[in-house]
């Protein structure tokens, strides 16, 4: 077996941050000195490749003189240290009333998993497969994500099942927060989320019996279109840098804190974190 020489695109004070975190989380834990095959250092930089570029963990690890079982021990334990940093909602909420943003995007983002056997029964009371997405017609997770105005992600929510609506999602994870927020910060949001609620603004979809809308409400849509564009940004900065997220093969259920851990990677690239 050889080794080859490759690149890793980012800062080094991102690597010394998260060795930071696996630092004070090895004193935590009272591991001695000298015990890991890696130093904190050593052990960012794997989780951050890994990160990067997704792909095979017993292969990457093994480019470190990791053993399998230590190379998905250091990368599980490194997810759990990054993905506490993430803000919880209320969180995210009162900074941004603080902050004195003009509106926040709601939208939400499917992510691919491997073929998964969970079912359920639905609202017609037939017996489905949970995690099948009839949007996409493959096998996703779904997240819920807050981002500004400028298309930087702020929050993301826990996964849901791909057979739920964006609509469901949203009730169970956010609404219920934001709605004590919206008379300062109003959300932003495509159709999907119809029904939301006062102080989420959607666009005025097209009558179903071929109705033309009035100008007025025309000019609506394409001005909210214009606002909301940044929020598919948002989720090209989680999917486009950081590979892991676009085919996630551990379970789905891990997806909440791979795209909380990616939250808090973007957040410190755009110098939200110090």
């Amino acid at each position: 077996m050889r080794t080859y020489p490759t690149m890793l695109d980012v800062p080094r004070e991102l690597i010394a941050y998260l060795a930071v975190l696996l630092q004070t989380e090895r004193r935590r834990r009272g591991t001695r000195r000298g015990a890991r095959l890696l130093t904190p250092f050593r052990q960012a930089v794997f989780l951050l490749a890994w990160f990067r570029d997704g792909g095979d963990v017993e292969r990457l690890g093994a480019a470190f003189g990791l053993s399998r079982a230590t190379a998905y021990r250091y990368r599980d334990e490194g997810i759990s240290v990054l993905a506490e940093q993430a803000p919880d909602l209320v969180e995210v909420m009162a900074a941004a009333v603080a902050d004195g943003l003009p509106f926040l995007i709601l939208d939400g983002k499917l992510v691919a998993i491997d073929r998964l056997s969970e079912s359920k029964t639905s609202v017609k009371g037939k017996v489905i497969d949970a995690w099948y997405s009839g949007k996409s017609h493959d096998f996703r997770g779904g997240i819920q994500a807050l981002i500004r105005p400028d298309g930087i992600p702020l929050w993301t929510s826990e996964v849901t099942p791909g057979s739920v609506h964006d609509i469901t999602a949203a009730r169970e994870h956010v609404l219920g927060i934001v709605q004590h927020f919206l008379a300062d910060l109003p959300i932003l949001a495509d159709t999907g989320y119809q029904g939301a609620g006062q102080g989420v603004w959607i666009p005025v979809p097209q009558p179903k019996d071929g109705t033309e809308l009035s100008v007025d409400i025309r000019a609506y849509n394409r001005l909210l279109r214009g606002l909301r564009f940044q929020g598919e940004r948002g989720f090209a900065l989680m999917t486009g840098r950081w590979k892991v997220l676009r085919h996630v093969t551990m379970s789905p259920r891990a997806i909440t804190e791979l795209a909380r851990c990616v939250l808090v990677l973007i957040q410190f690239e755009h110098k939200m974190i110090k």
